[in-house]
């Protein structure tokens, strides 16, 4: 029997009070400013923990990747989190135009703590936060509205006294932490003491961090909330607004790309979401929605693959294979029609001038992330003839007709039915040659001499059928047309020819001729054979030889 949810236990979020909203009409025209917090919030998240090896390598690849604000820890916390810090001042590895983070609550012996972990580094921002929402203040710290606002400020306070005594720019961050379960009116208060207590102004901006540390609602409210607060902040032209948004309802992407639309300046986030519970905004995804916009995130993700191998060593935490952008298989084509469209659609990308991706199911180029077109297609029971064609093509230069591809496909199809599994491109071609190269032949092809003369040609034909040698001559309108007339002498199975295309395979030094013919009969409506020579005449008669013995075997 169904287990039913007791009535009453689960509420409705509020709707948010915003006449006019503004959010819904914007456009992302710009990024915003983005801090990686994988150092601090993605690695607090972990079972194992980084070591002091895997926090360098983390630290290094975010400023390859070109993060400029980076939470590096919380060096209060734990002797790790304050090692690490002192690491990186003691070695210079901060460039200039970085700012490292740190998180601290608002206690004075942690802020003490922090500075002399910050002592040299030239730029810091100090990101002091304490609950607000109203579960915490009822259930964990039974404080008033009152005593929490006098917490936050008592941390301003202690911050600026220790700021006193730095030689570096500080700046200050405040999140009131829970901001989705307090009431915008005291989100608002609160930050507004904080800043103003701070001294903000032109000079001396204050970040105000507006976390989704439980995301409660659908992300139209989260959006709701950032312009609700955009509106009742004072000095809001010296308040950088960040989102900091966690992934318990599954739409912190969305949630944040809302919060942007709505006034948010500053995205806090991790690579590939790792985090606390469901994790974390992942800044990849958020940068590679704004790339496929035309916006440029200021962001290096064109080597993805190093990113991925990078957080999977430090943080223990596979990627799943259809993670956006960067998993395994999210540039892949199983099904037929899609891989048809591809294939066309890449054929079309790269006849054309004009730079604009236009390639069907696949909304950004996978080769400006650094992944190959290999992977795109990749052939299983679902599969159909284009995406054989287009792994016979992209990975070994056989430019099949259309109309064998429905040949080869199913032959492929049989052997993936068969096997039950995804075939390796190796496994393709190897259908491929047993199909067209290595078949059992009733009739072959031994040599040939042509002459040519005002366009009718003669040849002297020489192959073996059924054990026996045989050499005619013939003539026709092509070398075809008379290699036919010479095989005719003696074979015993008529057959027109029907299509026929060749080109070459390979690099230009020791490119070969591979031709297609395609043959028709009362008995066989359609068979097609393949052909390979130096000689592109030779090529094009071993494809008739081939088709012949596929035709009448």
């Amino acid at each position: 029997m169904m287990n039913h949810i007791p009535q009453g236990k689960y509420r409705p979020y509020p709707k948010i009070d915003l006449p006019n909203r503004q959010w819904p009409d914007n456009t992302i025209t710009k990024a915003p400013r983005w801090c990686s917090v994988d150092l601090r919030d993605g690695n607090q998240a972990l079972i194992n923990p980084m070591d002091m090896q895997k926090k360098l390598e983390l630290f290094r690849l975010l400023l390859k990747l070109g993060f400029k604000e980076i939470e590096v820890g919380f060096p209060s916390a734990s002797k790790i989190e304050y090692d690490f810090l002192r690491r990186l001042v003691d070695d210079n590895l901060i460039p200039d135009d970085v700012t490292v983070q740190v998180l601290v609550q608002a206690r004075e012996h942690l802020i003490a703590k922090t500075f002399d972990a910050l002592r040299g580094v030239k730029k810091a921002t100090v990101h002091l936060y304490n609950s607000t929402s109203v579960a915490q203040r009822k259930i964990v710290f039974s404080k008033s509205q009152e005593e929490i606002i006098a917490l936050a400020l008592e941390g301003v306070d202690l911050v600026k006294k220790y700021e006193a005594n730095h030689n570096g720019e500080i700046y200050l961050e405040y999140s009131p932490e829970s901001f989705t379960g307090t009431e915008l009116e005291f989100a608002a208060t609160i930050s507004n003491a904080v800043t103003a207590r701070w001294g903000i102004s032109d000079n001396r901006k204050v970040i105000i961090n507006l976390p989704a540390t439980v995301e409660m609602a659908t992300p139209n409210i989260y959006a709701d909330q950032i312009e609700w607060m955009c509106r009742n902040l004072d000095n809001r032209e010296n308040v950088i607004i960040s989102t900091h948004t966690h992934n318990d309802r599954g739409t912190s992407i969305a949630a944040t790309e809302l919060a942007i639309l709505a006034g948010a300046d500053r995205v806090e986030g991790t690579l590939l979401s790792n985090g606390e519970r469901t994790g974390n905004v992942d800044i990849i995804t958020l940068a590679l929605n704004m790339t496929s916009q035309g916006i440029d995130t200021g962001l290096d993700f064109s080597d993805v693959n190093e990113v991925v191998a990078v957080v999977e060593k430090v943080t223990e935490l596979p990627t799943h294979p259809r993670h956006p952008y960067v998993g395994e298989l999210v540039y892949t084509a199983f099904s037929g029609s899609h891989q048809d469209a591809i294939n066309k659609g890449l054929a079309y990308q790269q006849a054309k001038e004009e730079p604009f991706w236009e390639v069907p199911y696949l909304p950004i180029d996978p080769a400006d992330v650094g992944r190959t077109y290999e992977s795109i297609i990749r052939i299983n029971s679902q599969s159909g003839k284009g995406g054989v064609a287009y792994i016979l093509e992209k990975n070994y230069g056989y430019h099949l007709p259309k109309a064998m591809h429905p040949e080869i496909g199913r032959a492929v199809q049989a052997l993936s039915d068969a096997e039950g599994r995804v075939l390796e491109s190796e496994e393709i071609l190897k259908v491929f040659k047993d199909n067209y190269f290595n078949i059992k032949e009733h009739i072959t092809f031994k040599d040939v001499s042509l002459t040519s003369d005002n366009g009718n040609s003669k040849c002297t034909l020489s192959y073996l059928h059924n054990g026996k040698e045989i050499t005619s001559q013939g003539e026709g309108n092509g070398p075809i047309d008379a290699c036919k007339d010479a095989l005719m002498k003696e074979y015993e199975n008529n057959f027109s020819v029907k299509s026929y295309s060749e080109h070459s395979c390979g690099n230009k030094s020791s490119a070969k001729a591979v031709a297609y013919i395609e043959i028709q009969s009362e008995k066989v409506l359609s068979c097609f054979g393949v052909g390979a020579d130096n000689d592109i005449t030779v090529a094009s008669i071993k494809a008739l030889f081939c088709a012949l013995n596929r035709a009448f075997n």
